[in-house]
């Protein structure tokens, strides 16, 4: 008997990615109207984690071919195929103006809150997770449901990781000082900071899925858009 949310999670563990939530688009959600106008009534919020996703970029033709943006275009080849073959629409968060609400889309899947680093920190994955598409479907999947579950940030007293940003670019005050962020990494190419965001390494949840630290490197460099020295 066909399953197709196994199908589709199959397709997208092979690939490198996994389904972090989703929800059935109601009329206050801000989620387009599908191909021909037709209604969605799912969306299913895809993303990776470093572990997942980084062995599979690298030994990609998009990781070797010297071209921009790697992480981009092999998103979009696999993810564009797999939503095809399973008759989903795929939207992707690097396309545009104008740009998806993705960071909306996953609070509205629940499980996420919003971290002192910017990013939202997942209950599970922690500051771990990347959004890499939204698949849209007229069909209604399990996946697709709500989470009541809490975000960690809601519950955390202690926000190790700005204490462990080593330029102060963190505080419950201002929130994330991006210049300052990428002021550090630019004059100081040796930093610790390279192997991986001290600040995103402190937090408790998730630890299993940092990221490596060639992978650390490889997204800190696009974030800085300079190469550190290695």
């Amino acid at each position: 008997m066909e399953n197709p949310a196994a199908d589709l999670t199959d397709s997208l563990a092979t690939a490198g990615f996994f389904v972090l939530g989703g929800f059935s688009p109601g009329p206050g959600d801000p989620v387009p109207v599908m191909t021909g106008g037709r209604h969605p009534k799912s969306l299913l919020l895809v993303g990776s984690t470093g572990p997942t996703l980084w062995p599979r970029l690298t030994s990609s033709p998009e990781f070797s071919d010297n071209r921009s943006d790697p992480l981009d275009r092999y998103t979009k080849r696999t993810l564009s195929a797999i939503a095809g073959a399973n008759d989903f629409e795929a939207l992707f968060p690097f396309e545009g103006p104008p740009f998806h609400p993705f960071q909306q889309w996953a609070q509205a899947c629940g499980g996420f809150s919003q971290s002192p680093m910017g990013v939202l920190a997942h209950h599970r994955y922690g500051p771990w997770t990347g959004f890499r598409a939204a698949l849209l479907s007229e069909q209604t999947f399990d996946l697709a449901t709500r989470s009541d579950v809490v975000g960690p940030c809601e519950t955390c007293s202690g926000k190790p990781c700005i204490a462990a940003c080593p330029v102060g670019a963190l505080s419950v005050e201002n929130g994330y000082d991006v210049p300052k962020c990428r002021d550090h990494l630019a004059a100081t190419e040796n930093a610790t900071c390279w192997s991986g965001c001290l600040a995103r390494r402190a937090c408790p949840i998730g630890e299993e899925h940092h990221q490596e630290p060639a992978n650390a490197r490889f997204h800190m460099g696009s974030f800085a858009d300079i190469s550190p020295t290695e």
